[in-house]
């Protein structure tokens, strides 16, 4: 986890634009806010895709994504693995299912 504040993302990636100038340099900066799946899933994505976009506003990423993992053994793989992009307030955000 990442501190960002009083709050915390899962993971921060950061990596430099220009080789020459490192961290010196421009920096992409992207958010992976990882969830376990409990109850309802449309739930926890509109609360979920909130939470993430404010992250990555706090760390001034360019790109936020979501990933959801569903633990449960009844539902096949090919049921848990989609993606899908959100649009909320101007910013997309790339939602996971796994």
């Amino acid at each position: 986890e990442y501190g960002l504040g009083r709050k915390r993302t899962d993971l921060l990636i950061e990596w430099p634009m220009e080789k020459d100038l490192g961290m010196y340099g421009k920096v992409q900066r992207v958010v992976l806010e990882l969830k376990i799946q409990r109850g309802s899933l449309e739930t926890l994505i509109s609360q979920a895709i909130v939470q993430t976009l404010e992250y990555a506003d706090m760390a001034g990423a360019g790109e936020a994504h979501l990933i959801i993992f569903n633990r449960d053994a009844e539902i096949p793989w090919n049921e848990k693995i989609w993606h899908q992009k959100q649009n909320q307030n101007n910013r997309v955000i790339d939602v996971w299912g796994c």
